[in-house]
């Protein structure tokens, strides 16, 4: 299984999902959203995953690089290879499927719990948050889980392969929470980085476990498991 990586150059870190990747067989190939190849011209695919970021998707600082994302998510879709995005990968997802993102009122921070209708490929966690944009999905897409801040899961089925993107960030390890929460949105939301910190320690174990079963959950829903060694 042959797995592109979409990260920032600065945060290649794919937690709890690459690693249970890993233990499946994968290969992962990471490319720098700043500087994307055409998905023609990346070789072989079976899955491409689009990690996080501290950009903002709708922000026109960053067209470029969100329109070549956009372009690689369709092209990826047409030629049967599925997409699975977390948190700014699901809202460029979102926006590649016609849908939109924009900035919320508030971050949406620490551990939450996730209202879903579907359990397996959004169990209701809780799930570590670190995001201060939301996003509305397309005509085509379906949104199976939520929280009081907007979509958190949706999934679509019509643009060829199959996609799924997760507002939160099943991925995260304590670590790079920590990071996340120090260097990012410290400071001027009204929580307790400390706090914060503590839910990223408390919940690892589970959110390890849980991070590896919707990994696994996932690779089914996006037909990979086929392909899976």
């Amino acid at each position: 299984m042959r797995v592109h990586v979409v990260a920032d150059a600065t945060d290649t870190d794919g937690g709890y999902v690459a690693e249970r990747l890993k233990q499946r067989g994968a290969e992962l190939v990471p490319l720098d959203r700043d500087d994307l190849p055409t998905f023609d011209t990346i070789g072989g695919s079976d899955l491409v995953l689009l990690l996080g970021s501290d950009k903002s998707a709708h922000d026109e600082t960053w067209i470029e690089s969100v329109t070549a994302e956009i372009r690689l998510i369709r092209a990826s879709l047409a030629a049967g290879t599925p997409v699975m995005g977390i948190c700014y990968g699901a809202q460029v997802i979102a926006r590649a499927l016609g849908g939109t993102s924009w900035r919320a009122d508030k971050p949406e921070l620490g551990w939450q719990r996730v209202d879903t209708t579907d359990r397996v490929l959004c169990p209701e966690g809780p799930w570590g948050q670190m995001h201060k944009d939301v996003f509305a999905p397309g005509p085509t897409s379906r949104v199976i889980g939520t929280s009081w801040r907007g979509p958190q899961c949706i999934v679509d089925e019509s643009w060829g392969a199959r996609a799924i993107g997760w507002q939160f960030h099943p991925e995260v390890t304590p670590a790079t929470y920590e990071h996340w929460v120090h260097e990012l949105y410290y400071g001027d939301t009204g929580d307790d980085p400390k706090e914060l910190v503590r839910q990223a320690h408390a919940w690892a174990p589970k959110t390890r476990n849980l991070a590896h079963a919707l990994t696994d959950s996932a690779l089914t829903y996006l037909r990979v498991d086929r392909d899976v060694a």
